[in-house]
């Protein structure tokens, strides 16, 4: 029961997290897609800023950590929501996030080929569930076995270079603050996106000058609460519970994803739509080894959580 206030956290992040797809989608409807992303993440990345100034967690990298930080921001900032917000202009919210809910069992699937970690018939069997689900919401999620929607394939490139981008996360993670790493990605990250939105989209900034209040009221949200609390607050929390734990809460996103397309968007929901959900969920669960973690901690899970609270 002790971890009980970050359990409800944690569902509550992957509420916003899920909703948060179809409010980029309203999003990159009135606005130009890679400027728009560009002011929302600066505006996470300040947000992060703040809090940890607050608390006093800010500081400098040294040159090895701003290393990987630029190559992780290439990777999880620039080419994630550069693709996404290009894939979201041309896909469902509803095929977004159910591919966008294949990011853990990437993740498992690179570690196991660049880093050589050791898998097994389990794990094999869920990254062939998840490949197989994002084929179905892609090739047949809403516009038919025979035609392939260019946004699902630039929303798959999104979560694919995000997934590349924990490797090295992962390493930095050792000697910089998830929190503060999470402050300094989102800032570089948007200013390089500023830029390539001022090449690519000129003019693109008057338009926010004309968003009604609905549409203001979706960019802060999805920038300070998806976005800048969202991610803190996850990687706070991993460091009370663990990464085994907190990452099972991940499953709920493609769901939420769904509900908030039907209810922002009013996208339906077809039945290829939730085989490649089931198919997504039952792999992730697989791959990501959650199932097997699981069964390692019955029995033995009041110690190790009572020892991370101290």
């Amino acid at each position: 029961m002790q971890n009980t206030k970050y359990y409800l956290t944690l569902f509550f992040i992957m509420i916003f997290w899920g909703m948060n797809v179809p409010l980029v989608k309203i999003l990159v409807g009135n606005l130009s897609p890679i400027t728009m992303t560009a002011f929302r993440v600066m505006t996470a990345g300040l947000t992060v800023f703040m809090i940890l100034a607050i608390f006093k967690l800010v500081r400098l990298p040294t040159k090895r950590e701003a290393k990987y930080i630029l190559l992780a921001t290439v990777l999880n900032v620039v080419c994630h929501h550069y693709f996404l917000s290009l894939g979201l202009k041309g896909t469902s919210g509803t095929n977004a996030g159910i591919i966008l809910g294949a990011g853990p069992i990437l993740t498992a699937l690179i570690a196991t080929v660049l880093i050589k970690k050791k898998t097994n018939f389990l794990r094999w069997t869920g990254f062939i569930l998840g490949g197989a689900g994002v084929a179905v919401t892609t090739l047949v999620g809403s516009n038919g076995i025979s035609e392939v929607n260019i946004g699902d394939i630039y929303v798959f490139l999104s979560i694919l270079t995000q997934a590349f981008s924990f490797i090295l996360i992962s390493k930095l993670a050792k000697t910089l603050d998830p929190r503060l790493l999470t402050g300094y990605m989102l800032v570089i990250g948007a200013g390089i996106l500023l830029v390539i939105g001022l090449i690519t989209e000129p003019g693109a900034i008057k338009e926010f000058a004309t968003l009604s209040k609905e549409i203001w009221l979706a960019f802060f949200t999805s920038a300070i609460i998806a976005t800048a609390f969202g991610h803190m607050s996850y990687n706070f929390i991993i460091g009370k519970i663990g990464p085994a734990e907190a990452s099972i809460f991940l499953n709920f996103t493609p769901f939420f994803a769904l509900v908030g397309s039907v209810i922002m968007l009013g996208e339906k929901v077809t039945i290829f739509h939730l085989i490649g959900l089931v198919l997504i969920v039952g792999g992730v669960l697989l791959g990501s080894g959650v199932l097997e973690r699981g069964e390692k901690m019955e029995g033995s899970t009041v110690a190790p959580l009572q020892g991370l609270e101290k």
